[in-house]
C-alpha cells in the first residue's frame, strides 16, 4: 500500500462531497447533518486549512495507491489535538496503518504531549481504542452533542 498524506485543498471537491455524504460514513459522524454541497465543502476545507495556520496541525487527505481514501488527523479542540479518521468504507481496513502514521507524526515530528479522540456515547465498542493505549478522560459537549473523551499520552 502506497499511503500519501496531502492537504484537503489538493483533493477534488466532488470526492470530498462523495465521502462526507456517504450514508455509511455519515452514520459514524454525529455532527454531520444538512446539506454538504460545493459551497459547504469549500467553506469546510477553508476551515480545516485554517487549523494548520493557527495551530501548526490539522487534518490531511489520505491517498492510497493514488486514490482518495479519506481524511483526518489532528484538529484543535478546546486546547487538545483531537484525532479524527474518516475513511471511505472501501478503505476501512487501512485505518490502523493511517493511525500509526498520524501518531508517529504527532509525538515525533510535532512533539505533542498527548492526543485525544472523541467518541459519541452510542459508540460502545471501545476495546480497540483502549488497546491502543487511550484512557478515558471525561466527557465534552461539542456542537450540541455529548462525547466521551479518550487521551493517549506520548511515550516517555
Amino acid at each position: 500500500m502506497n499511503l500519501e498524506f496531502k492537504r484537503l485543498s489538493e483533493i477534488d471537491t466532488a470526492e470530498l462531497i462523495a465521502l462526507n455524504t456517504h450514508p455509511l460514513v455519515r452514520r459514524q459522524m454525529p455532527l454531520s447533518s444538512g446539506d454538504f454541497g460545493e459551497a459547504e465543502c469549500r467553506e469546510w476545507v477553508a476551515g480545516k486549512e485554517k487549523q494548520w495556520q493557527e495551530h501548526g496541525y490539522g487534518p490531511w487527505a489520505f491517498v492510497i495507491d493514488g486514490n482518495f481514501a479519506g481524511w483526518g488527523g489532528l484538529q484543535y479542540e478546546d486546547g487538545d489535538a483531537d484525532l479524527g479518521l474518516v475513511l471511505h468504507p472501501n478503505y476501512w481496513g487501512s485505518g490502523i496503518t493511517i493511525y500509526k502514521e498520524i501518531i508517529r507524526r504527532a509525538f515525533g515530528e510535532m512533539g505533542l504531549e498527548s492526543v485525544t479522540i472523541l467518541l459519541p456515547p452510542s459508540r460502545t465498542r471501545v476495546k480497540g481504542v483502549l488497546r491502543l493505549g487511550f484512557q478515558p478522560d471525561g466527557e465534552i459537549e461539542f456542537g450540541g452533542e455529548r462525547f466521551i473523551r479518550y487521551r493517549l499520552f506520548a511515550p516517555k
